[in-house]
């Protein structure tokens, strides 16, 4: 990527890979850069959007290219790789006491390597199930608490015309976190104590039958290897499927295009355990920026509370600060107290080497499983197998 020249009047440029979120994204940070410029006129930041399913690609072809950011959003599971290459900054000596006491520990935590903070949140979720209130209703079905009834709802949901009881997702990211949500309420794990893979296990063949089982009945959309997390979450507007799994990024959308959709927030089936997935987004500093005390300075301004409580509504966002977190709209907003009231017990994906390696052999394992290709439990082995092949490169 090349970086377009910085204007004649600032004597230094930062470049800033955003993440796209959603169309809100690149005009909010727009907007905090040229609220910090005001402030520091000798500083130009100078913003890419980025859609998250290339961003990767994105930054590994800069990297290599020599025109590595001075800073991005990368998703956290990313981290350690960008550590152990050296790609990331240590933050430790920017970090003022007064600053760091400002996030949340829980979501400092998945940014901390060897003891070193390689990173700031730069997002937070949990997930949560949402169900359409009026289709339940047109079923006679109630919202489900566990898997037995929510297998029984998807039943009652099916006999609706025109109406798919569940979504389903099965193509590109996350296809493998539709997937631990089922794991860990099942009582598996991605990893196992002795850090090998946790799909050949009977809990995780648990929970992969049961999705096959409805996609096999017809409790899901057609073909879920066809449709990605955006097309479920459309659907789900469309008010055409009973049940989802989702993040509380959905909620603007749904506000705004589908505001006479009804519908709740609920907490994940329960199986053996409860569960939802933590997720954390991070805001990296790169080894090779010559800019760094100006990134620095810019990453302290977009921090300030009245940007953080813009960002993280405007997104869908959980807080990953504290001052942000205490505002009544956490607490009172249905919605999202629905998300936050997992985070007791969330789960987040380990912070291990390889890790879009692994969740792409998890993911082609799903697809083969959804689509009749390999039995679930051979399938679960063989990625297994090839998992803990990786782990031990």
């Amino acid at each position: 990527m090349a970086w377009a020249g910085s204007p004649a009047y600032a004597k230094t440029q930062v470049n800033f890979t955003v993440a796209e979120y959603s169309s809100k994204t690149g005009p909010y940070f727009e907007e905090v850069a040229a609220a910090f410029e005001k402030e520091n006129p000798d500083i130009h930041i100078n913003i890419q959007v980025v859609p998250w399913d290339t961003l990767l690609q994105r930054l590994t072809t800069d990297i290599a290219g020599g025109q590595a950011p001075d800073i991005s959003i990368i998703g956290t599971r990313w981290l350690v790789d960008f550590a152990s290459q050296g790609i990331a900054e240590p933050v430790d000596s920017y970090l003022t006491p007064e600053f760091k006491s400002t996030f949340i520990d829980t979501f400092m935590a998945p940014s901390v390597i060897d003891g070193k903070t390689m990173g700031l949140p730069v997002a937070a979720s949990a997930r949560a199930m949402l169900v359409n209130t009026e289709l339940l209703d047109k079923a006679g079905a109630k919202a489900p608490a566990n898997w037995d009834e929510f297998y029984t709802t998807a039943e009652k949901l099916k006999a609706l015309p025109d109406t798919f009881a569940f979504g389903l997702q099965g193509k590109e990211i996350e296809t493998d976190a539709y997937f631990y949500y089922s794991l860990w309420t099942h009582g598996g794990d991605i990893l196992k104590a002795d850090g090998t893979s946790g799909l050949d296990t009977p809990e995780a063949l648990q929970a992969v039958t049961l999705y096959k089982k409805m996609i096999d009945e017809g409790l899901t959309q057609p073909s879920p290897t066809n449709y990605t997390r955006e097309d479920v979450f459309n659907l789900f507007k469309q008010g055409k499927v009973g049940m989802v799994f989702t993040f509380p990024m959905l909620i603007p959308q749904i506000k705004a295009e589908a505001p006479n959709l009804k519908y709740k927030v609920l907490p994940f089936p329960e199986g053996k355990a409860k569960a939802t997935y933590g997720v954390t987004d991070t805001l990296m500093l790169f080894s090779s920026s010559q800019v760094k005390k100006e990134a620095w300075k810019f990453i302290e301004f977009a921090y300030k509370d009245e940007w953080r409580t813009k960002f993280d509504h405007g997104e869908g966002f959980l807080p990953v600060t504290k001052n942000v977190a205490a505002e009544k709209y956490y607490s009172s907003d249905p919605d999202i107290a629905g998300f936050a009231a997992g985070l007791p017990y969330a789960k987040f994906a380990p912070t291990i080497a390889n890790w879009e390696e692994i969740a792409d052999t998890k993911v082609r394992a799903l697809q083969q499983i959804y689509l009749g290709q390999a039995k679930p439990d051979e399938a679960l082995k063989a990625a297994a197998a090839d998992i803990n092949k990786i782990r031990s490169k």
